[in-house]
């Protein structure tokens, strides 16, 4: 079902009355936000991401800030979390250190993440977002994907109008501004989503995408990092056109399963559909020092304490992780990653802190570190975690103390109960989160 409106090949994204060709400014209100496109009332597949989703929440909540830079994130040793778009013009960018950051825009009004308040707003976005179709599949706290095909007869619109009468409801009754992109798959609907930020309304429909992309840096491409596009500058290979050209065989020969995306992301083929309740991939948490770290001691009641968050996360979930993962960043912004995998899936504080530990004995040889993460990928059901250990007799022991400090901190709060590791030692931070990668 179509609403008259739809007659018209565009439509006002302000008041939605519908547009003819050719026109600049709204003919019922005079806005010049006019969106056109052959394929507008046929595309259903969207990605939403709220614009500067940090600051935004902040500027909204404290209107003296509507015209100033601000940017969220930790103190002199943290990374910035978000920055607002003035922030933005002067050169800042998110996970940017903050000492850079402030280089660039030292007039910045530097605020302290507040992740329980950006979490109450993003679930407030999205259950609105699942108002408009059950096929929500969110990437993050602020974005996600929306599959609204056979939506029509509910909303008595396509899928364009109702998006954008989506986006004024966002910024009418939650205070912040979303940019969509529409496409017909997810890799091109997440690219539209980042074409004119912030409130943009893009699109890219089906018969413009080999165009579209043919100028495009290979970095366009999802999996195409720094050092991979470096390696296929090396090869001469610099734009997606350029790899529209080639073959998919010789592409796999040359990056193995790599290649298969690079053939097929370049032609703007994506056949992945639109999943509701799609898995986590890791639940991680990272904390970046106030200073430099080199002493095993300290490095380890950071990695206790964030070993406890993980933990924390995966019981809520109700999942476990089959992986321990320990992060560490030196003072020269260099990464060392180590994983260990476990016979059983654990969501035990305990278990992956004893396997971080062993992990970062290795690492501890007087390189100063800015930053230690602990997490878990490989996830599973909890009812596969943490069987009996018949080798370790005192692992029952430590998990039945575990699940005691559990249930106090719960009803009492974290610091009702704390272990030798972190006991009457509370850390000077930058920058600290619990990170879930889908």
């Amino acid at each position: 079902m179509r609403t008259d409106e739809t007659r018209f090949p565009g439509f006002c994204r302000d008041c939605l009355a519908g547009q003819p060709a050719a026109l600049r400014r709204c003919r019922a209100c005079g806005s010049p936000r006019l969106l056109y496109h052959g394929e507008l009332y046929d595309l259903t597949l969207a990605h939403i991401d709220c614009d500067a989703f940090y600051a935004a929440i902040e500027k909204r909540d404290n209107p003296e800030l509507a015209d100033k830079p601000v940017i969220v994130g930790g103190g002199k040793r943290g990374v910035v979390s978000t920055a607002c778009y003035i922030a933005r013009i002067h050169g800042v960018r998110s996970a940017m250190p903050m000492f850079k950051a402030l280089e660039a825009c030292p007039s910045a009004v530097v605020i302290k993440p507040d992740m329980e308040k950006y979490a109450r707003v993003g679930r407030e976005v999205r259950a609105m977002m699942q108002e408009l179709t059950p096929l929500v599949q969110p990437l993050s706290i602020d974005e996600a994907f929306l599959e609204l095909k056979g939506t029509e007869r509910l909303h008595h619109d396509p899928a364009a109008r109702v998006l954008a009468r989506f986006a004024a409801r966002v910024e009418r009754e939650v205070g912040i501004t979303i940019s969509i992109g529409l496409s017909y798959c997810k890799f091109l609907a997440k690219v539209a989503s980042d074409l004119n930020k912030p409130r943009g309304f893009s699109i890219i429909g089906a018969g413009e995408a080999l165009d579209f992309l043919k100028d495009k840096p290979v970095r366009l491409i999802w999996g195409v990092g720094k050092a991979f596009a470096e390696t296929l500058e090396r090869d001469g290979i610099r734009t997606v056109g350029q790899l529209q050209t080639m073959e998919e065989t010789d592409l796999m020969r040359r990056y193995g399963v790599m290649g298969r995306r690079l053939y097929t992301l370049s032609r703007g083929q994506d056949d992945r559909e639109v999943h509701p309740n799609d898995p986590m991939k890791s639940v991680s948490a990272e904390t970046t020092f106030f200073d430099d770290i080199a002493g095993y001691d300290d490095l380890a009641t950071h990695l206790r304490r964030l070993s406890e968050k993980v933990a924390g996360r995966l019981r809520k979930s109700g999942i476990a992780g089959h992986t321990v993962v320990l992060k560490l960043k030196s003072a020269d912004f260099k990464t060392r990653t180590r994983n260990r995998k476990l016979e059983d899936p654990t969501m035990l504080a305990d278990r992956i802190f004893r396997t971080g530990i062993e992990l970062l004995r290795k690492e501890v040889d007087g390189t100063r570190y800015r930053l230690i993460g602990i997490g878990v990928t490989e996830l599973a059901d909890s009812g596969r975690a943490d069987p009996p250990d018949l080798v370790d007799p005192q692992a029952a022991r430590r998990a039945a103390a575990e699940a005691a400090i559990n249930t106090l901190r719960d009803k009492y709060g974290r610091k009702t109960v704390e272990t030798g590791y972190t006991f009457g030692k509370e850390p000077r931070l930058g920058a600290d989160s619990v990170l879930t990668k889908k």
